[in-house]
């Protein structure tokens, strides 16, 4: 007799195991479950085997060859299409030349199979389904026969009201070649809701067997699982396991070469591969598998647990019916608890918590210290920092999820007060607006009214939280050159993004998935809040001090953004205070930016004294083009809203980040102001801003419009301007001269520290300051090396007297802070 094994499955209930292994291939105590059914049918005599495969074949032929090693003639079929069932194996027609059997290749069993062919030939049967008897049999094709054990119906996946029989489907069949003729090859079709039917309909005899020996169709994680505790407590006969395996007390199976120290306890049943090392205070079982080449480390525990070959286990780790796939690292006191997986060679630091159910796809990195909560499947590294400089960023539907946002949301409900409210908003993607409802049902989990303004700008949102008093804000904005990039910004009760305390504590609930949620009584509604930006356009018209003169001298401007809101925005509120606008739309492309910036100063240089803004489809960030089409730049920019704040006599205090051009401390003393410097995270800034005028609220607020609000600032610009009547080319040669230099580094994230421990070991303490990365100071300028926070860079900032000394200091930290980095790649 021959055999056919299908051995097509790709497992995706099995994810992330069967991520690079077909379903027959994944590791079952040690050995692939398809070595088990050879061996079975080895043992009752057959060696003719065909093996049908589709998903990843290469891996199965690779491992198994001719078959001559098990003492069998193996024979692939590869389906280039999906057949089903009984279209894979009428692929290998060409072998079913006699009565054969089909087998699946990843289902566990140790089937009395010469019982099957006796039944088979007794009844003169073309077809011999073998059966199982199954308490809920849900899951299943339900058989019913007679007292004969002829089949008479078939059903598959019965609801209860439809179960006839607990005999199940084994999805093991006993055929005579004829009964394969009813379709041709190539055919897609199914044995069981195809041709088994047919064959019933023509009264083709046909007959199950019931066996009461084991099996198990391995679906899921959860079967994956009690299959092989199942082999350890006895309740499977397996040909062959016990070949390579020393039995070294009751239930205690170990490989060749196995070490362990004195203080091991071992607590049957277990099975260990060979070359494992085992430290001294470990506790391994009962109901655990452990791969060959794999390392335990002391005091770790490991209960109901399968840790496939090559792995790794630092000291204290407790796993707890877990499953590790090959080469996993797992790092000091890491706790791993019921059904969790970690897929092939992640690695994940130390102190990490993998909650139950959670699933980590392979190659993926955990920061040390952090809480997994959710399943880990596109993003290659998670860590304990959500949050980057300016809110939490990522992927839509790879880093940033449905899923993730709901969470985030209930994070940010729990650090607010109670009974309070958050403003909402996003700009005009479908993306993140989908995110947006995801996130505002985690906070309305907690009991927080949230108020929904849809499409907005982000100056807009920050506006909004002050006239609706409520505790804070969310903004969700795409990112300019990639639209699946995704951005969430989360403000305080002024309108300031949270600073890294908040961040902090957010993180922390996140992490611990420590969540407060309340009843359905309880739950406050979603207030949706529609053209609330004519409010704002009319507040922002009564800080324009000079309307009249505007309107007279009707300036001229070219608008440029990639979003139509913002266009819309920008030319009603401009064109309402007496200008002349002209618009230009940009598309989200890296090449469309380029041209569009070209476009602009050829516009500016066709309309006579026009001004050239582009605003990014935020609000906020802005790039001016003066009268005659040239770009300026971001510290110019700056410069000139600093300008007009001592000019206009509205404040003696001037904040900008440390990494700023001292060229505005010559500036503040003209006007005997003061320059307060902070670190360079957004937040820093804007919330000592909006410090400065606490005394007042409409004070506050003209800081916060000059530096976060794109539109309004383009409207004090040209109020101004027009009372000043300069150009915005001569108010720019105001700016004393200064030569001032920015590059980024690309830097692994574990090189960052020491690339600073060590420029800080190489420079004379005298000459550095260290209130933010490191600051290297002589007569003729600066430069401050300060690592990135939300990617693998370093920033380099300097500053010289000339262009030529600014270049030149430049210069020479690139090429140590580049000498740094190499020094620790591999040669």
């Amino acid at each position: 007799m021959k055999a056919v094994i299908m051995a097509g499955g790709e497992g995706t209930r099995l994810r992330p195991l069967t991520c690079g292994l077909p379903k027959p291939m994944v590791p079952m105590l040690n050995k692939p479950i398809m070595e088990y059914i050879i061996n079975l049918l080895k043992k009752y005599g057959i060696e003719d085997i065909a093996v049908t495969m589709a998903y990843l074949p290469e891996v199965i032929e690779d491992y198994f060859g001719d078959g001559s090693k098990w003492g069998v003639n193996l024979t692939y079929y590869i389906e280039k299409t999906p057949l089903g069932t009984g279209g894979s194996v009428k692929h290998a027609q060409d072998f079913l030349d006699e009565t054969f059997i089909v087998i699946s290749g990843d289902a566990l069993t140790d089937i009395n199979i010469e019982k099957a062919i006796a039944f088979h030939r007794e009844k003169q049967s073309k077809a011999t389904l073998v059966l199982k008897e199954e308490e809920i049999p849900l899951e299943y094709g339900v058989i019913v026969t007679d007292k004969s054990g002829k089949i008479i119906r078939f059903l598959e996946k019965p609801s209860w009201g439809e179960v006839f029989s607990d005999t199940i489907n084994t999805g093991i069949y006993i055929l005579e070649p004829e009964v394969m003729k009813y379709y041709k090859k190539g055919d897609q079709f199914d044995f069981s809701k195809d041709l088994f039917p047919k064959l019933l309909q023509d009264e083709i005899p046909m007959y199950g067997y019931v066996s009461k020996d084991y099996w198990c169709d391995v679906g899921d994680i959860s079967t994956y699982m009690s299959s092989q505790f199942d082999i350890l407590q006895g309740k499977v006969n397996l040909y062959g396991m016990q070949e390579e395996y020393k039995e070294i007390k009751k239930g205690v199976w170990v490989g060749n070469s196995v070490s362990y120290e004195e203080n091991v306890q071992f607590i049957s049943p277990i099975i260990i591969g060979e070359n494992t090392y085992i430290k001294d205070g470990a506790m391994i079982g009962p109901n655990v598998v452990i791969g060959q080449n794999s390392y335990i480390g002391e005091n770790s525990t490991l209960k109901n647990s399968i840790i496939w070959a090559n792995s790794y286990l630092g000291h204290k780790v407790q796993a707890r019916g877990t499953t590790l796939c090959h080469g996993v690292a797992i790092g000091d006191r890491v706790n791993l608890y019921e059904k969790s997986v970690v897929g092939d060679e992640v690695h994940i630091l130390s102190g990490v918590t993998v909650r139950p159910k959670v699933k980590i796809w392979p190659s993926k990195k955990v920061e040390e210290n952090t809480i997994v909560n959710n399943h880990l499947v596109w993003t290659s590294k998670v860590s304990k920092a959500i949050f980057g400089d300016r809110g939490v960023c990522g992927q839509l539907n790879v880093d940033i999820t449905p899923e993730f946002a709901s969470q985030l949301g209930s994070a940010f409900g729990n650090v607010l007060k109670e009974k309070g409210k958050i403003l909402v908003a996003s700009d005009e993607s479908n993306g993140t607006e989908m995110i947006k409802q995801a996130l505002v049902s985690g906070i309305l989990a907690t009991g927080i009214e949230v108020i929904d303004i849809g499409v907005a700008s982000l100056p807009l949102l920050r506006y909004g939280i002050r006239y609706f008093e409520c505790q804070g804000g969310v903004y969700l904005s795409t990112k300019e050159e990639d639209l699946n990039e995704i951005q969430i910004e989360f403000m305080n009760e002024v309108g300031a993004n949270i600073d890294r305390n908040m961040e902090r504590s957010m993180e922390n609930i996140f992490n611990r998935g420590d969540l407060k949620r309340i009843r359905e009584e309880q739950m406050p509604k979603k207030i949706v809040q529609n053209n609330f930006y004519k409010t704002y356009m009319e507040q922002g018209l009564l800080f324009m001090k000079n309307l009249s003169k505007i309107k007279e001298k009707n300036p001229k401007i070219i608008l440029a953004s990639s979003s139509e809101y913002i266009l819309f925005l920008g030319e009603e509120f401009l064109e309402k205070i007496g200008c002349q606008v002209n618009t230009i739309k940009i598309s989200n492309k890296k090449r469309s930016f380029k041209n569009a910036f070209f476009a602009i100063k050829e516009k500016v240089k066709r309309h006579k004294d026009a001004i050239g803004v582009w605003i990014e489809k935020n609000g906020e960030n802005i790039i001016l083009f003066d009268e005659k089409g040239k770009e300026i730049d971001q510290e110019d920019y700056e410069l000139l809203m600093h300008l007009i704040l001592l000019k206009s006599n509205i404040s003696r205090k001037v904040v900008v980040p440390y990494t700023f051009p001292e060229v505005i401390e010559q500036i503040a003393k003209e006007y005997e102001a003061n320059v307060i410097r902070t670190k360079s995270a957004p937040c820093e800034v804007m919330n000592e801003r909006l410090r400065m005028g606490e005394n007042g609220q409409d004070k506050a607020f003209l800081f916060y419009l000059i530096y976060y609000d794109a539109i309004w600032t383009i409207g004090k610009i040209i109020d101004y301007l027009v009372v000043e009547n300069v150009s915005l080319n001569e108010f720019r040669k105001e700016i004393p001269k200064y030569y001032y230099q920015k590059e980024h580094l690309s830097c692994h994230w574990k090189d960052k520290g020491r690339v600073i421990r060590e420029i800080i070991s190489q420079c004379d303490p005298k000459e550095m300051e260290l209130f933010e990365g490191v600051k290297i100071k002589n007569s003729k300028g600066w430069s401050i090396i300060l690592p990135d926070s939300e990617k693998p860079f370093v920033n380099l900032y300097t500053q010289g007297v000339s262009q030529e000394y600014a270049q030149e200091l430049s210069e020479e930290f690139i090429e140590k802070i580049k000498r740094l980095i190499d020094k620790n790649k591999p040669t």
